[in-house]
Parts: C-alpha cells; structure tokens; sequence
C-alpha cells in the first residue's frame, strides 16, 4: 500500500492538477509584459526620432515636440493603472494645453475602435494616436503602462512616471511646471513663447 505524503494527502485532486496551469497563466502574463526589445529611456535623454498618426488623422513626430513642454503618455485602456491615471492626464490637458504645452496619448498595442469608445465613454478630449504594436513603445521603453515622460522645449525629458508608484495630479502637475525654462510661471512661459518670432 503506497503512502502518501501529508501535504499531497490533505490538498484536494482538482486543486493539484489546477495548479499548474495557473502558475502558467501568471507566468504568461508576466513574460508578454516584458517582451526583451526596446529601450530603457532615462531623465537627461532626448525624445527619440518617432511619427504617428494622431485620432484626427494629422500627423505628429518628435519636431512637433520640440520648442514647447511636452507630456507623452502611453497606455492601455484595459490596464487599471491607466485607468486610474488617464483622468490626470486629462486634468493637465484641460488647465495647460496650448502651444506651449503638447500633450500626446499613445496606446500600446490597442486598436483605434476600442480607444474611441473609451474615450467617449469617459468624455477624454486630449488627442491620442492608436498604436496595435509595440514600434513607438519599444523606441521609449521595454515594459510596464502606463508610463509618462515630460520633457523641455529641447525635447530633453525631465521626468517619467510609471506605475510603480503611479503619480498624483500635483506631482506631474510639478513635474510639468519644472520643465519650463528660467523658473517662469506658465503665463509668463506662454507669453514669452507667444513673442517669439515664427
């Protein structure tokens, strides 16, 4: 007569054959997050040569970035994190965005349709460009949404933000207002900007 083990023994069948399985499915998750290709972009970097195709259907690239405070924000609307931090996002947008302030919402392998229906159902206006693969993502990073990179009228970024920890609206409202050239005010950076010569 076999004996069995004391843990095997008081562990029910169906829970050692499930078991394994969902180890795989944790393992799976995880492993598609960290897809091993793209770059691991740090404060002091400048924004990397990209071009999307914007919800409107303009196009925006790096240029278009430079010469003003930039917010590029990538996400996922199915991710709670993004969830959680894309009404942020809107709230800069709705005190800052101007010439001087450029916002850009990029999704991470997600398609248009699913974005627009999102965004209406949470009334988001910033503009956003639907991306089904990783190409922009991987110029910027390896894993993990959301992920935010602020960056100077240089195109030098000033601050990421990630998930771990997810920012407050004061902290990457700071972050956005310490990008600004000459500790200006953001009606004194507009004002100056708005002087320049095109």
């Amino acid at each position: 007569m076999r004996k069995e083990s004391c843990i095997s023994g008081t562990i029910p069948g169906w829970i050692r054959r499930l078991a394994p399985v969902l180890v795989a499915v944790c393992l799976t998750s995880c492993i598609k997050d960290r897809i091993p290709q793209g770059a691991d972009l740090e404060v002091g970097d400048r924004l990397p040569e990209f071009s999307v195709t914007m919800d409107d259907g303009s196009t925006i690239s790096t240029a278009d970035m430079l010469g003003g405070i930039s917010c590029i924000v990538f996400f996922h609307t199915g991710c709670p994190d993004c969830q959680k931090t894309l009404p942020l996002i809107q709230q800069l947008y709705d005190r800052y965005e101007s010439a001087e302030f450029r916002f850009l919402c990029i999704s991470r392998e997600e398609g248009a349709a699913e974005i627009a229906e999102y965004w209406t159902e949470h009334g988001y206006t910033m503009p956003y460009s639907a991306q089904e693969s990783r190409e922009i993502y991987n110029l910027f990073a390896t894993y993990a949404v959301p992920r935010i990179y602020i960056s100077d009228i240089d195109g030098v970024i000033r601050s990421i933000w990630t998930d771990n920890p997810l920012p407050t609206f004061d902290e990457l409202e700071t972050a956005l207002l310490d990008a600004m050239p000459f500790g200006m005010n953001p009606n004194e950076f507009q004002k100056k900007m708005a002087d320049q010569p095109s």
